[in-house]
């Protein structure tokens, strides 16, 4: 068969499957172009999840009669000044939104220049492309699509419900609106308001970006934020990190940003998981929103043309900075835990009726559990001290014991229940803690603090493990020995297609050296770093403080269950084990006089 060139229409509707796969596509590109416009208010209008209806409306700079003739032609752009790929600056640039849409759906823009006189209108349908012609419309843009893959029903086929698609345009204008606080959104379907998002008055510092992330991720999540903030060479990290406590299901709500563009990227998400790493279960994910933001020739966004995915020049930097970012926020939220905690503890209870197990009132002293009467006249029996291995607390003074303990975060121990929880009070409620969870934590952060001081040791193997290898992948580790030694790990190579290992970090123990290596190549490969082992030893570290730790049902002494409290309060991490679950609850009296109808 002979070879031929395509007719432009078809050429353009190919092109269109990679920019415009679904509505939230179609409306992703039309609002940042609203945005690069320099609008300020985004008004999106959807009917049948966008298939039937989008209409985007701006009030951003407009367009003249000959750049709109221009705007719906292929790789025609104003956002690419000295057409330098390396210096983009703006969220739009290859040129291919608007006449990728113009080929699948029915087109028309309309649009008007401040100060112009009239608006104009131009329509394309099917890659068919009118003429300019005078309109009646406000200073700004209004690009309206119907009947959305008419020219390419095969698409159509592909589409989920109209539900579904609608669902993952209000989540393409989400993502959006949090890079971009100072704007206004709307999204409608059917005279319904799906979305609606103020601009916020106040944009510049923490303060904007948190509101607006409290506008699209909620209150809950303003509540339980971590302000994030980190700079190296020219690289700088900021927005906001959930508490290890406030976690989810899913990653869902990891949200990442580069150059203000919403990106789902690999290295970015797999840089969140290794910081949350020891304070977090693996099969849970945190809540974040990072924005970074760098010199524009030190990533590529030009590497799909629906311009979500990003490669950085320098993939270890990028890692290191948003790494040490989210683990320096979470070591100084001490030991905070989230507001979701207590608020769970508070939905456990309810009202106790008969058949529950309390005695009943006598003589006016009111419901007595016999349970918890059993455990407090154990507490107040004598009982031996038990030496606990704490780190060393602040000392308290002995005149001001009991009064200053109450004014501590975690107030003063009053008690403990089946010698597992610690019972404290606090001026303004009551504190429950896991002594095994918390002590845990301390002990695993003070190991963590002994490696960094004193480095990892080395464990010799009686007989060195060869193991082999592709060329490329032994350059990448040789290339690297001298890193991976401060690690623990010595090898060398060992002939053309393999590596010797002669030591590893002690606190590996018997482990599976060939597949520790392999997996430190691959992540070479692809990272840059060898971030597995040092992850794999904070994994050890803390599976070692797991079993070097106070167990539950040990009987603790007011001294020691006092001391926990106190290094609890200044300890990073403490508010959670090393597993991801919370080391205490926090009720406050307000809340406790609630259950008992006294509020």
């Amino acid at each position: 068969m002979a070879i031929r060139l395509l007719p432009s229409v078809v050429v353009n509707r190919i092109a269109a499957g990679e920019v415009v796969e679904r509505p939230a596509a179609a409306v992703k590109e039309l609002v940042e172009n609203a945005l690069d416009a320099g609008a300020r208010q985004v008004a999106v209008t959807l009917a049948d999840g966008g298939q039937s209806l989008i209409v985007v409306a701006d009030d951003g700079c407009g367009m003249a009669p000959d750049d709109l003739e221009l705007a719906v032609e292929r790789h025609a752009t104003s956002k690419l000044p000295g057409d330098d790929l390396e210096q983009v600056a703006t969220l739009g640039f290859r040129g291919e939104a608007l006449p990728s849409i113009g080929a699948v759906a029915r087109l028309s823009i309309t649009s008007r220049p401040a100060g112009a006189d009239s608006a104009w209108i131009i329509q394309v349908e099917g890659g068919a492309k009118g003429a300019p012609r005078p309109a009646a419309h406000p200073p700004g843009t209004r690009v309206e699509v119907r009947d959305l893959f008419y020219a390419t029903p095969a698409r159509l086929k592909f589409l989920k419900s109209i539900r579904a698609e609608r669902d993952h345009v209000v989540d393409a204008v989400r993502r959006l609106a949090m890079a971009h606080p100072a704007v206004a959104f709307t999204v409608t379907e059917d005279g319904r308001t799906l979305l609606r998002y103020a601009a916020e008055a106040t944009t510049e510092g923490e303060a904007g970006r948190l509101a607006r992330l409290g506008q699209v991720l909620g209150q809950t999540f303003r509540e339980n934020a971590l302000a994030v903030a980190a700079e190296r060479e020219g690289m700088r990290l900021s927005g906001f990190a959930g508490l290890p406590t406030y976690h989810r299901a899913t990653a869902a709500e990891q949200y990442l940003f580069v150059n203000g563009r919403p990106v789902r990227d690999r290295l970015l998400f797999g840089a969140v998981r290794g910081a949350y790493a020891d304070v977090l279960a693996r099969d849970r994910h945190p809540a974040v929103a990072l924005f970074l933001d760098m010199p524009a020739d030190l990533v590529d966004v030009n590497v799909h043309p629906a311009k979500t995915e990003v490669r950085f020049r320098d993939t270890g930097l990028v890692r290191g900075l948003v790494v040490g970012a989210l683990r320096h926020a979470l070591a100084a939220a001490g030991h905070r835990a989230s507001t979701s905690v207590a608020e769970a503890a508070l939905g456990a209870f309810r009202p106790m009726g008969a058949g529950t197990g309390f005695a009943p009132p006598t003589g006016g002293g009111g419901w007595i559990n016999p349970g918890l009467a059993q455990q407090l006249a154990a507490f107040q029996a004598p009982s031996p001290r038990l030496a606990l291995d704490l780190p060393p607390a602040a000392p308290v003074p002995a005149t001001e014991g009991a009064a200053d303990a109450m004014a501590q975060p975690l107030g003063a121990a009053r008690g403990q229940l089946f010698n597992t929880y610690i019972v404290a009070e606090t001026p303004d409620g009551l504190v429950l803690v896991d002594q095994h969870a918390a002590h845990e934590r301390l002990v695993h952060e003070r190991m963590k603090a002994a490696l960094a001081a004193s480095g990892i040791k080395r464990q010799s193997l009686l007989l060195p493990e060869v193991v082999e290898m592709e060329p490329a992948a032994i350059d990448r580790l040789v290339a690297r020995a001298g890193e991976l030694a401060e690690l623990g790990l010595v090898l060398e190579a060992f002939g053309p297609g393999a590596v010797v290992v002669r030591e590893i970090p002690a606190m590996l123990g018997d482990t599976d050296v060939p597949a520790l290596v392999r997996d430190l190549a691959d992540e070479l490969a692809e990272l840059g770093q060898a971030f597995s082992l040092k992850e794999r030893l904070d994994a050890v570290s803390g599976t070692l403080a797991c079993h070097g730790s106070v167990r539950a049902g040990r009987r603790l002494s007011a001294d020691e269950m006092n001391a926990l409290l106190r290094q609890m309060e200044v300890t990073p991490n403490s508010g959670q084990c090393n597993h991801g679950r919370p080391t205490y609850v926090e009720l406050k009296r307000a809340d406790i006089e609630k259950l008992f109808g006294r509020r």
